[in-house]
């Protein structure tokens, strides 16, 4: 459900510019950001960082695009965000030692699963699954610029909605199956493992 309220102003953004134009999505763009950090400091009593550089791109880069009436520095949105997820994801494993999609999807698999058993993924696999978003986010990052200069307005916002949302299912569904052997048997009883130690 959160994953699908992150795509909300996406949505919108496609909606607007197709019955007004780039600027007024822009303008809502910049609002339902600040509309879901709010929801997340009342909700959750704070907001995640990750929301909190989202929304200050989209401000810094949607005022820019209004008060210059230039859409070039909207296109740099995406491209910005996925370098930043690509380069933190890089310097958090290889630089700091922590692997975030390993703490990421643990949590959600855990809280995810029906099962009371623990999860456990070989560290192997966590690396792999490091690399592979490396990888996925520098993509999208190089591919978003691309189209934005290579390609009309409107065939850029298509695929920053469907195109963007595509390859994050895609990528997700591929995580997932590579995760799918790992997640417990729901049949099978938890294992407390104070009660072993």
């Amino acid at each position: 459900m959160h994953a699908i309220i992150e795509f909300i102003p996406l949505i919108l953004f496609f909606a607007v510019f197709k019955l007004v134009d780039i600027y007024w999505a822009t303008a809502l763009l910049m609002g339902t950001t600040f509309l879901q950090v709010a929801y997340s400091y009342f909700k959750i009593g704070k907001v995640p960082t990750r929301q909190w550089l989202f929304f200050a791109i989209a401000v810094i880069l949607g005022t820019l695009t209004l008060v210059f009436h230039d859409e070039q520095f909207v296109k740099w949105k995406a491209t910005i965000i996925y370098a930043v997820l690509s380069l933190s994801l890089l310097i958090s494993r290889y630089f700091l030692g922590k692997n975030l999609v390993k703490q990421a999807l643990s949590a959600i698999l855990n809280n995810a699963s029906n099962s009371e058993q623990e999860i456990t993924v070989p560290e192997s696999l966590w690396d792999k699954l490091n690399i592979l978003w490396i990888a996925i986010t520098a993509g999208i990052s190089a591919l978003n610029i691309y189209i934005a200069y290579n390609f009309s307005l409107d065939f850029w916002v298509n695929f920053k909605v469907f195109g963007l949302m595509g390859i994050t299912f895609v990528s997700l569904f591929a995580t997932i199956i590579m995760l799918y052997k790992y997640l417990p048997d729901e049949d099978e009883p938890k294992v407390d493992n104070k009660k072993r130690s």
